[in-house]
């Protein structure tokens, strides 16, 4: 299998998060406006047949690792068509989609059959009034009954994501943490990043912060990831089941040892979340570029990824280029 190739801070750059979508069926308050945004044309979003040749280039080049991303990936039509696509390639090893959970209950099993194995759900509260005022939307049981449809498929991890915020959801810290005593789930939390900065300083809650609430619940043991390069430091309660990840862009950054790239929904190519510069794939694509002129394309902007990101600055947090819908979370 071909080696994956490194960034000029030798970083093995093996995964690749792949937008397929601008589009979401939730309007959560830290992601978006109440009244949404404006949605790419048709015409502007990588069709599949583009995404898969893109999938196919970048397990060539030697990145094994793909994550399906949106705004929200199950929104979009034949979505099962595409994963099982992406899963035959030979050369891919791990196949993975984050959703909001809201479709999962009807789509669990084909995702599953389609060859996705590895599921990332937002979940920020377990109360179904507080689940309607971050999103927007009155769908708790919804995206319950989907995390236990994907239980029930064979998903193995599950991860459950929580963005952590004070005076919002920083509340059920603990009883979120408590779910991997029940379910052998990942409970995840993360820390609130800037993607707005009026509330921001009033919102953010350290990973300090978050595991001394957590050690209300009991003794925090470290342990080893089979990801071993990815973002989160992992603890597991005595007794449980699941395990609990942190997430720490901020105060904790994780960039010594980030292994990935992004493809917006649009085919712009990000070597880093908050980047400032872009890599136009969809016109390559659409110019008729060769695949070797697009694995080009690709290792000029991997010898151009940024040692870290600047999100200490406040300066640098203004100048944010794209939300999280547009980048692909």
């Amino acid at each position: 299998m071909t080696s994956p190739p490194t960034d000029p801070y030798q970083r093995r750059i093996d995964y690749l998060r792949l937008s397929i979508t601008d589009r979401c069926n939730l309007r959560c308050t830290y992601c978006m406006p109440e009244g949404g945004v404006p949605k790419l044309a048709h015409g502007d979003i990588l069709r599949y047949e583009e995404i898969l040749r893109l999938a196919r280039i970048v397990t060539a080049m030697g990145i094994s690792k793909i994550r399906i991303t949106g705004g929200e990936p199950l929104v979009r039509r034949d979505v099962l068509f595409l994963c099982g696509s992406i899963a035959g390639i030979p050369q891919l090893r791990s196949l993975s989609i984050t959703t909001n959970g809201v479709l999962l209950g009807r789509l669990a099993g084909g995702l599953f059959q389609a060859g996705i194995k590895r599921i990332n759900v937002s979940l920020d509260t377990l109360k179904p009034g507080k689940f309607a005022s971050i999103t927007r939307q009155d769908c708790f049981e919804e995206v319950w009954k989907g995390i236990m449809a994907a239980h029930e498929a064979g998903f193995a991890p599950i991860k459950l994501n929580a963005v952590v915020m004070r005076g919002v959801n920083d509340d059920e810290i603990a009883d979120l943490a408590r779910l991997t005593f029940e379910y052998p789930f990942h409970m995840r939390f993360i820390e609130f990043m800037p993607f707005k900065e009026a509330d921001y300083d009033d919102r953010f809650l350290s990973s300090e912060d978050i595991l001394d609430r957590l050690r209300n619940v009991g003794e925090l043991v470290p342990v080893e990831s089979t990801d071993s390069n990815g973002p989160a430091r992992h603890y597991r309660f005595a007794g449980a089941m699941g395990k609990i990840g942190i997430i720490s862009p901020i105060s904790n950054h994780f960039c010594p040892t980030c292994n990935r790239l992004r493809v917006t929904a649009d085919g712009r190519l990000r070597t880093c979340l908050f980047a400032r510069e872009e890599t136009d794939l969809k016109r390559a694509l659409r110019l008729g570029a060769s695949d070797e002129e697009m694995m080009l394309l690709i290792r000029t902007a991997i010898a151009d990824k940024p040692e870290r990101h600047e999100l200490d600055s406040r300066a640098f947090r203004k100048c944010i280029s794209r939300p999280m819908f547009a980048i692909g979370g």
